[in-house]
Order: structure tokens, then sequence, then C-alpha cells
């Protein structure tokens, strides 16, 4: 196999010194899982007896795309099966020589939320193909196994991960940082596109320009901030600011804002404001009303918040917590609040669309603030907050969100951060409380 100039630089990163994450990639056609594939290949040799990780977010579309990569770069090698390699699909394994590789699906199942299906593992290294598909929490735990024979081998815990543009963790952790000039000495970003790879067909690349525009910004050019999505209502910067703010500070009233879980897989997130900044945050899983309660309570008492400055979300059961506190409550679908009569009437769907869009505009004028050390709440308030969208964009109707159906479908859960943040906004209309 002959490599590229930019598989070559990602290659001396890969077996240096210092370097543990590479991301490798940003474009379609740039040769990312070959080199991933030739990397794993090639430790499997040079250290025999090393266990190297294959992982992808969905184990399917591993068989079916980065498998047959690997089985392709062995060909190219001179390497075949059954002689230099044996492939266990059953298990999911590939034995080269001394060396394992084993294949696994990295998708965030709600079964497992905190991966115990990767158990006890222990292995040399990572190679993570398309990384910008799995979760933040993943890649972590991913990196936490990376502990096989390292002191044996004299190796650095390494971790390899190929993506096309993805306004995820990939972003803020990677392409942001590398951007600025302010990523770590232990990261690299390497940019690869399908025109930095000699060996591709042009055909491919024209290919590529037949597509839509924003593919082609994403997938030829590697084009990062390509969602000019009219409906969106939080733009990529103004979102990461939103964490960054720190010119927001706690000042005036302090009011808590409270999501209760619904169904199994949504949590509880109460969050303790003072003014517009978040000071502190919790979040759990399905809790009774009594459980509930009782947090907010223990959160109330502790912050000094009075029941008149605590928004309870009272769709279902949260109308129980509601009722027990005697605090605000915040109903999804009621009318939006106006401000002095009709003349005024603002022209939305409901009161969850009116503090949304609200609200939004607030972030995007940078005048919230939410110190986040956790990276996986971090990414996970970032996809809500990418998914907040007016609906009808092109119509001439009242202002709404896309349906909290659509929210989930595009995310794989309920967008309880958001819908807990956004609650923040009825404390400033709830001042009027003349509804239509």
């Amino acid at each position: 196999m002959i490599l590229t100039k930019k598989q070559t630089k990602a290659l001396d990163y890969l077996e240096d010194n210092k370097t543990r994450d590479i991301i490798f990639g940003g474009g379609a056609g740039g040769g990312k899982s070959a080199l991933g594939a030739y990397w794993i290949l090639k430790n499997c040799f040079k250290y025999p007896g090393s266990r190297w990780l294959v992982g992808r977010s969905v184990g399917k579309v591993l068989k079916e795309t980065t498998l047959i990569t690997i089985f392709e770069i062995a060909a190219k090698q001179g390497l075949k099966a059954d002689v230099h390699y044996k492939y266990n699909s059953q298990a999911g394994t590939i034995q080269v020589g001394e060396s394992t590789i084993l294949l696994k699906d990295l998708f965030a199942y709600p079964s497992d939320p905190n991966f115990d299906n990767l158990g006890s593992l222990e292995i040399t290294g990572a190679f993570i193909d398309e990384c910008n598909q799995i979760t933040s929490k993943a890649k972590n735990v991913v990196k936490s196994r990376i502990r096989y024979k390292l002191g044996e081998f004299d190796l650095l815990p390494k971790l390899l991960g190929t993506c096309n543009p993805s306004k995820n963790w990939v972003y803020s952790e990677f392409f942001t940082p590398h951007s600025k000039g302010t990523l770590a000495d232990t990261k690299q970003f390497i940019q690869s596109l399908a025109t930095d790879n000699p060996h591709i067909s042009p055909y491919y690349i024209e290919n590529l320009k037949t597509m839509d525009a924003n593919s082609q910004e994403r997938l030829l050019y590697g084009n990062w901030a390509y969602d000019n999505d009219p409906a969106t209502l939080i733009d990529m910067d103004s979102i990461n600011d939103y964490f960054e703010n720190t010119h927001v500070k706690a000042e005036g009233k302090k009011y808590i804002t409270v999501d209760v879980a619904r169904l199994g897989k949504d949590n509880t997130v109460l969050r303790l404001w003072h003014g517009w900044k978040v000071i502190h945050r919790e979040s759990y899983g399905k809790t009774t009303v009594p459980e509930t309660v009782d947090l907010t309570k223990k959160l109330a008492e502790s912050a000094s918040v009075p029941r008149s400055q605590i928004c309870v979300d009272e769709d279902g059961v949260g109308g129980g917590v509601k009722d027990y506190l005697r605090c605000k409550g915040f109903v999804n679908n009621s009318a939006p609040i106006h401000k002095g009569g009709s003349k005024n009437k603002e022209n939305y769907e409901n009161l969850k669309s009116q503090c949304s869009f609200k609200i939004a505009k607030r972030i995007r004028n940078k005048e919230l603030y939410e110190p986040c050390a956790d990276a996986d709440v971090r990414q996970t308030i970032t996809e809500e907050m990418e998914q907040v969208k007016a609906k009808n964009v092109d119509k001439d109707s009242k202002l709404g969100l896309v349906s909290k159906d659509k929210m989930k479908e595009k995310l794989g859960r309920s967008p309880d951060e958001w819908d807990n943040i956004m609650m923040r906004e009825y404390f400033e209309l709830a001042k009027f409380q003349i509804r239509a």
C-alpha cells in the first residue's frame, strides 16, 4: 500500500511518543478507513500478542464497510485469508498471527448506557471508523480500555478516529481547537479530502460534485460549518459560546427549572440559575413524584430559592410534582404569554415555542452561560440545541417548533436538557401573565 502524504503524516503521529488521540479525515475519499486498517494490521505484526479494537457505531455497518477495507488492505500487503489471518464472524474477531483484532459495535443502546458490554476488555490500541457517529462517552470508555501490554511494548495508549465533518464532540474537542491553534499537544487533527488522495478515481470526485450544496461542502470541501438550514434557531458558534460566556455573571434572582421524566428513557433534569448563569445541574433516571419533590426541595433549600421561583414541567407526572411544591407550572402546549393584551399578541403556536424562540435569541446574543466540565453533558446539550428548529419556515403562519417526536428521531432520545433550559424564559414572560 502506498500512503498519501496526509496518511503518512497521520501515521507519524500514530507512531510518535507524544500523541495519544488522532482525528483523521474531514471529507469523503481521503483514505480514512484505509489508514485505520493499515495501522491496525501493521501493529498486529509489529507487536505479537497485542490486542486491537476496531469499532463503529453499528456492528452491521462495520462488517459491510470497515471490515471489507481491512480485507482489501490486507490483500494489498500480500496477506492471505486463513494463512496470515483468520476471521471469525461469530466471535467478531480477526486473528493476525499472535495478535487479535476485536470488531466492536459502539452504538449507545439505552439498555447499556455505560457500555458495560465492553466489560473488563483490555486492548493495546483502537481505531474507531466514522467516530462522529458515536457518543463522547463511547469514545472515552474505549480509551479507558487501552492498557493491554503497553508497558511490555513501550507504547502510549493511542486512539485513531476517522470521520466526515460533524458538529458534535469531534467538532468541539478537535476541529475548533485545531482551527484556533489551541489543540493540546497530545491531540492531532489531520484534514484529508478526496483531492488529497492521488489514488482515488476522478469519477469519484465528479460524483461528489453532483450532490446537493450541503453535502458538497461537507464531503468534497471538508467544510465543518456546513449546516445552513434556515430552520435552525441556534448556530454552532453560539452553542459553543453558551459554555464559554464567562462575561455572564451570577447576579439577580435565583431560579430552578425542573423537567420531569415521563418515560423509561427520559431523564429528570434540574437546573439552578443565578440570573442567566447556570450554577448547578442535576440529572437522574426516571424518578417517582415524591423523589422529584424531595430533590427539588433539597436544591431550593440549599440555594434559598422560594417556590415562586421554581418552575416544573407539569405535563404528565410533572403535574403531581408541581401540586406538591405549589410552585410555577409549565404546560408546553398552553397559550403563549402576551405583554399587555391582544394588541401586543405575539404570533407563537404555544408557550414552548414562545420560550424556545426567545431563549434561542438570548443564546445567539451570548446572554446565557453554563460552565460544563462534563464532556458528555456538553455533547448532549449541543446535540439537542442543534435540533431546535422552526417548522414551516417558508409559510406565513404562527411560529412553531419541529415536533418533539422528530427531535427524538434525530437524537435517539428525548431532548430533556433543552426542555429544562428553555423553561428559564418562562420567568421573564411570567411577569406579564396576561394570556390570550
